[in-house]
């Protein structure tokens, strides 16, 4: 078993795993953060829920170890990958066979975590240690709860951050579009029967991924 994990399909096979993790919980972010467009109780209360419920509590730190281990992971293939082939970057021609994402995954990647160390910064550090003050403050049912709403839509109406942010979704989307399919592919659950579906999925997968997120800093711009 320890020979299977140190082997290149055992790398791949963790990354596909972590990868379909962290897929599902984007749809969840996803589906709170569009409660931005129902207004300010709604995402005020999907947020408090996100922060107390006691089995997001217990997900949240799966979900940090699932991030390192699939960056990890994604840096140790894609190093053992250039020492295999180093001159063969510069003269393969595979455009036809090969989609720009799926050759520049880890680039994308990289660009994603770029952001998501901001984004971790201007949101979850500061809702989570942020210290009185940090967060605006309101009532949600005649309780106390953080403001989370005004936070973020304060941070929104700057523009060159919702144009970072909506940078950032168009690579997150593109990461996706490749890396959808290819963990289902690692998983042995992709033939030439399915791949078709498979990708075709993971597309309208990204689609919904990039320009969901997008959205909410654009809607913001224009009507806040």
């Amino acid at each position: 078993m320890s020979n299977l994990f140190s082997a290149s399909i055992g790398k791949k096979l963790i990354m596909s795993i972590t990868g379909l993790f962290l897929i599902v919980f984007l749809l969840v972010h996803l589906v709170v953060n569009l409660m931005i467009l129902v207004g300010p109780d709604a995402y005020n209360a999907a947020a408090h829920f996100m922060a107390t419920n006691p089995i997001i509590k217990i997900i949240e730190p799966m979900l940090g170890v699932g991030f390192i281990v699939h960056i990890l992971y994604a840096s140790i293939l894609t190093l053992q990958n250039q020492r295999a082939r180093p001159e063969k970057y510069a003269v393969r021609n595979d455009s036809e066979s090969s989609s720009w994402p799926s050759k520049n995954m880890y680039i994308l990647g990289a660009l994603v975590l770029t952001f998501l160390a901001v984004h971790l910064a201007d949101f979850y550090i500061k809702i989570k240690f942020g210290g009185e003050g940090a967060v605006p403050e309101t009532t949600l049912h005649g309780q106390a709860t953080h403001d989370t709403y005004t936070l973020v839509v304060e941070k929104f109406k700057i523009v060159w951050f919702s144009l970072i942010y909506i940078i950032a979704s168009v690579f997150l989307g593109l990461h996706l579009s490749h890396g959808f399919w290819s963990s289902f592919q690692t998983l042995g659950l992709s033939n030439q029967k399915w791949r078709k579906r498979l990708s075709t999925l993971g597309l309208l997968y990204a689609i919904l991924i990039g320009v969901g997120f997008a959205i909410l800093p654009i809607y913001v711009l224009l009507f806040k």
